[in-house]
């Protein structure tokens, strides 16, 4: 395979599977934990190695390494292995999945952002989802069956307790503190705010098809996905949540090995069902005419990692990061028409949000 963001979770699990069912790596990249990195190329021995910054090339053990995004496509390109691994965070893995699909690769993605900003442009036909809801999609669908509504679950995030008078004052550090896993710092501030659930149904999306989809809170992350039928029953795809699952059935096609746990539902002691509010979650306001007008997904990740960093930075309190998001959703009203509108529109939408006062 090759593998996008190696030092991630996802790229972590991927090697995992890799290491299970005795899987090759060809290319490895990854950010900025060379320590990680070189452990895994001491134990994968892939042929090629890219780091996003070139200071750190040198202390990459590996002989065929380079840095930077025209390394990575080239990489997609030039590598025999027809399967990629897309874990990217952000913006950064849409034109790694232009280039995947391009070349006629299988890609399996775990970059959200590839089809929230430039969906309409992507052949879903090649992609296998891996993120936990979107997979538990693709499997509940594997009979087909008339359906009314697919439906995800989110965790609600490290505020979904919290009275809504206190948010005006959560920090960074508040933010990072998700109830149910330890991820990255972008997806956990993502959870707080909703805005990665809003993504994942604009995903589900243009990875299914137009039709009605929603998502609720499920305090214990065990349901990852349901779908109602035309006939009035519901299914649920339960699962602990670890991403080898949905990794291995993207890599292998069929899986008859255990990979995780089976749940005991005798020990789990009862789950808990929210609905999603936007009293708390102010995002879920633009939910349905987002999901009307999917080809505007761009206004949304590009506004929302802008905030994001302004949020990280100091500069903006966290209650901010939505507000800003909804102002640059009302303020652009344009529908890119092409791959270079996208990219001329998520830099427009960032200078916006970096002007933007408070």
């Amino acid at each position: 395979m090759i593998l996008l963001g190696s030092t991630g979770s996802i790229g972590v699990n991927a090697l995992n599977i890799a290491e299970q069912f005795n899987l090759s790596v060809d290319t490895l990249v990854a950010g900025r934990n060379i320590t990680l990195l070189n452990e895994q190329i001491k134990r994968h021995n892939p042929k090629r190695v890219v780091v996003m910054d070139k200071a750190d090339c040198l202390s990459v053990h590996h002989q065929n390494v380079q840095s930077g995004e025209v390394a990575i496509l080239e990489a997609i390109e030039h590598s025999s292995s027809q399967h990629v691994v897309n874990a990217l965070v952000g913006f950064a893995g849409f034109k790694p999945t232009l280039k995947a699909l391009e070349c006629g690769k299988k890609l399996a993605l775990a970059n959200k952002e590839s089809l929230v900003v430039g969906g309409a442009f992507v052949d879903t036909s090649a992609i296998i989802p891996i993120d936990s809801e979107h997979f538990g999609l693709w499997y509940l669908n594997q009979t087909p069956r008339p359906l009314s509504r697919m439906v995800i679950t989110a965790s609600g995030g490290a505020f979904r307790d919290w009275p809504l008078e206190k948010l005006s004052t959560a920090t960074l550090e508040d933010a990072l503190k998700h109830p149910n896993w330890s991820m990255g710092q972008k997806i956990t501030i993502d959870s707080a705010s909703m805005v990665n659930k809003l993504f994942e149904l604009l995903e589900a999306r243009w990875l299914f098809g137009e039709g009605e989809y929603d998502a609720l809170i499920e305090t214990k992350s065990l349901i990852h996905a349901l779908i109602d039928y035309k006939d009035g029953s519901t299914t649920a795809h339960f699962a602990y949540a670890d991403m080898r699952l949905p990794i291995a059935y993207a890599l292998m096609g069929k899986v008859d090995t255990p990979i995780v746990d089976r749940i005991d539902l005798t020990r789990i002691g009862g789950l808990e069902f929210r609905e999603i509010e936007k009293e708390r979650y102010p995002i879920w306001q633009i939910k349905e005419d987002l999901l009307s007008h999917p080809e505007r997904g761009v206004i949304v990740n590009a506004a929302n990692e802008a905030a994001i960093e302004r949020f990280v930075a100091g500069d903006i309190r966290f209650i901010d990061i939505s507000t800003m998001i909804l102002r640059a959703y009302e303020h652009f009203s344009g529908i890119p028409e092409s791959i270079d509108a996208i990219f001329a529109l998520d830099d427009e939408v960032r200078r916006y949000i970096r002007g933007l006062s408070c």
